[in-house]
């Protein structure tokens, strides 16, 4: 069935842009519609509103892209598809390396570094077939839920370019949003998937460890924070590109076999009636939002009520202030360990940005007792979640607990008349699901009383992706948010 987002194939390049990505993906193999008059309508895309947003960056040459996207065409001719992106226009994240591009990172110690190969997922999504564009703007290591970097600038909102695209995947939500990309890749650690979806009132699928390659890294035991995943218009396209994404790989040993992913290609039609929704909220009032944030969320709870499902507020049972010191301890940690040389180094250390400086000393500073601990409180919160979901199918939680603030900031540094103690504070509404290791759906909530998008977090049991997924649909299918175009396309 097609989607509500899909438009007829052919015709003017807005008409391709407007395209659901599973229907873009149909008409170029029913070759009602050439790579390379894709390719030109995405790139005017681009041109058109790239400028006034700042998503993509590091452009392609485009002769290049027009003859990979000839050879696209002439292997369609040939009865040779690559797969479900067969000449999809994309933008790998600048944080991962893209073989043949710069890779900055978002830092001036890596600007106009080019980089020998792909990470894992972007070998992946070439194979299956991708032009890579340019590259999707992101903060300085992706740090932070705004984007902005001294190499590439600021990004802006898909909806209000006054106000931030969020972060650290900005660059890829606003790209998705604004038609200049069908679908695009992002990254989560803390919220970097879910709060640009959140802001630009698209999807991001914070998926569960494991299941799509992240890496290779010079670590591939220890990280279990950061996952790659997608971002979309609407669920059906989210899982085209997951599809092409998720899967073992030798060279990352914690992934999952393709065996364990089969569910993926299941239907996204489901039977709600009688499942369990639990509300988590501000979580008993433990997480400051801005005015307005939360009526806009619970509001968007009844379109789980239309398809079936039963809503009923839940606090977890935990100690929260012990959660967020175990979750800066662990990110610190990590974070300290990928950086620690450019830090001790005097030349990189003088281009770090605050952020990252006080995160790596943060982690510098930790012993292997408090390292240890904190993966303890870990363990302990993943066992209460576990706990909630033997009552509850699913958790749901803001996606953020501000609306889109002025672009010019660094960070909200006060949200609900309390102070941030740190710069990434005010995004403590991400920690639940990541501490866990949990699939978490971005969805879109609807737009607040000034007009700004805000979002919801659709959290799952443990490598429950696809049950997410198809709840992920119904609600879509009800709410209709997404399809709330920008003021941009018009």
């Amino acid at each position: 069935m097609p989607s509500a987002n899909s438009a007829t194939p052919g015709g003017t390049p807005s008409h391709i842009v407007d395209l659901a990505a599973t229907s873009l993906s149909r008409a170029i193999h029913a070759r009602e519609v050439s790579c390379t008059e894709v390719l030109d309508a995405y790139l005017a895309q681009v041109d058109r509103l790239n400028p006034v947003v700042n998503a993509l960056v590091a452009m392609a040459d485009r002769n290049a892209l027009r003859t990979q996207a000839s050879e696209r065409d002439a292997q369609l001719a040939r009865g040779e598809s690559l797969g479900p992106l067969h000449g999809f226009p994309q933008a790998p994240k600048d944080i991962m390396p893209a073989a043949g591009m710069v890779t900055t990172r978002g830092s001036p110690i890596f600007a106009g570094q080019v980089s020998a190969t792909d990470a894992v997922v972007f070998e992946r999504m070439r194979a299956g077939g991708a032009l890579f564009i340019g590259r999707s703007n992101s903060p300085e290591f992706g740090l932070g839920g705004h984007t902005y970097n001294p190499v590439y600038g600021t990004t802006r909102n898909a909806h209000n370019a006054a106000v931030s695209a969020g972060g650290s995947s900005g660059g890829a939500a606003v790209a998705v949003a604004l038609h200049m990309l069908p679908v695009a890749d992002g990254s989560d650690m803390m919220g970097s998937l879910r709060t640009p979806a959140a802001f630009n009132n698209v999807y991001g699928l914070r998926t569960s460890f494991g299941l799509v390659p992240h890496g290779p890294t010079e670590e591939v035991f220890f990280q279990q924070f950061s996952v790659a995943g997608p971002m979309a218009r609407n669920i059906p396209d989210l899982a085209l590109l997951l599809s092409v994404q998720a899967g073992f790989d030798a060279r990352l040993p914690l992934t999952r076999r393709h065996e364990d992913v089969a569910l993926l290609g299941q239907p996204l039609e489901r039977d709600w009636r009688g499942a369990r929704i639990g509300w988590l909220g501000d979580l008993g009032g433990h997480l400051p939002t801005e005015p307005g944030v939360l009526a806009t969320c619970e509001q968007a709870l009844e379109h789980f009520r239309t398809v079936g499902c039963a809503v009923e507020s839940v606090v977890p049972a935990f100690d929260l202030k012990q959660l967020w010191n175990a979750w800066i301890d662990l990110r610190s940690f990590s974070v300290a360990g990928a950086n620690a040389a450019l830090y001790r180094n005097l030349a990189t250390h003088a281009l770090l940005k605050p952020e990252a400086v006080w995160e790596i000393e943060r982690g510098m500073r930790l012993t292997a007792l408090q390292v240890y601990d904190a993966a303890r409180v870990r363990s302990a919160w993943y066992q209460v979640l576990r706990g909630l979901f033997e009552q509850f199918d699913f958790l749901v939680l803001p996606a953020a607990q501000v609306f889109p603030f002025n672009a010019d900031l660094d960070w909200p540094h006060e949200v609900g008349g309390r102070t941030m103690d740190t710069y990434h504070r005010w995004m403590e509404t991400v920690v639940p699901a990541t501490m866990a290791g949990l699939p978490a759906l971005a969805a879109p909530a609807g737009f607040g009383p000034g007009g700004l998008p805000a979002g919801l977090q659709i959290i799952g049991p443990a490598q429950s992706d696809a049950a997410v997924l198809q709840i992920g649909h119904a609600y879509d299918q009800a709410s209709g948010y997404a399809r709330q175009r920008s003021p941009l396309l018009d």
